[in-house]
């Protein structure tokens, strides 16, 4: 149902977006980040697959989880000019707690594929997350594989691809025993 009154109309920042230009827009499911201070929005993922996958990842992780740990899922991490929300994030023990975190305090970031982020999650987001030191990286297509990176220098290694149901251990970022999701 459309409302009767006149569309909200808001304008772009002068110059670069910043994490404050994120408030204008509404939690419509859609995903706004920001990457080097461009605004970039990818569609609510189509069916449930894609929020099962993002469940059993922070479920797995937070099952083998050491003390002081968190998972949370869909939590910003502040990186220069860019503003990424990764499906999941480990954070180490002590870190600030802050809405959107700074990358000192990331462990593993997860992005859980879509066709439509199938590229946005293995091409650009990796390197920005490289380029602020994240360690590790995993990269999840729903009901296919996990992909397992490390961070080698300025950019990610692919270390394991885990393609089957049976469980397979992993040392980063705690000990963890882990099947494709």
């Amino acid at each position: 149902m459309l409302s009767q009154g006149s569309p909200v109309r808001w304008t772009a920042p002068d110059g670069r977006w910043t994490e404050p230009d994120l408030h204008l827009f509404p939690q419509d499911g859609h995903r706004y980040e920001i990457v080097d201070g461009s605004l970039h929005v990818t569609p609510p993922p189509p069916g449930p697959a894609h929020d099962a996958a993002v469940e059993a990842v922070v479920l797995a992780l937070r099952a083998a989880a050491p003390p002081d740990w968190w998972v949370c899922a869909r939590l910003g991490v502040e990186i220069d000019s860019s503003s990424l929300v990764p499906d999941v994030t480990v954070l180490r023990p002590r870190s600030s707690g802050a809405i959107w975190v700074d990358p000192a305090d990331v462990a593993l970031v997860v992005e859980v594929e879509s066709p439509e982020t199938r590229r946005y999650d293995r091409l650009l987001k990796p390197a920005v997350y490289a380029s602020a030191g994240i360690p590790a990286y995993w990269r999840v297509e729903p009901g296919a594989a996990l992909s397992v990176h490390m961070l080698d220098g300025a950019a990610y290694r692919q270390l394991q691809r885990v393609e089957g149901a049976e469980p397979v251990k992993l040392d980063a970022p705690y000990p963890i025993r882990v099947s494709r999701f």
